[in-house]
């Protein structure tokens, strides 16, 4: 009986953590919103978005600090009229 037991639960704890990493996987893709204009994208975020912390803004004083991502800002680089890697800035 405790062969049995001890089995069931091996069996048990095997197909419980295959599928925890099959999940996990399928939940890792994620798309990136691309924006039709810098006012839709300021709407979500206020300072526009920056591809990395250390970037300095060209075009003079901002208002907002700019939120960072570079998948978000790799998607919307078009909004960057001044290159400075900073997309809408405000």
């Amino acid at each position: 009986m405790k062969k049995l037991s001890t089995f069931l639960l091996t069996c048990g704890l095997v197909v419980g953590l295959s599928s925890g990493v099959n999940a996990e996987a399928k939940t890792s893709v994620t798309k990136v919103k691309t924006y039709e204009n810098c006012t839709a994208l300021n709407k979500d975020y206020k300072g526009g978005v920056a591809r990395s912390k250390n970037v300095k803004n060209k075009g003079g004083k901002t208002h907002y600090k700019p939120y960072v991502s570079k998948a978000l800002y790799d998607a919307n680089k078009s909004k960057d009229r001044d290159k400075d890697h900073i997309a809408c800035e405000r």
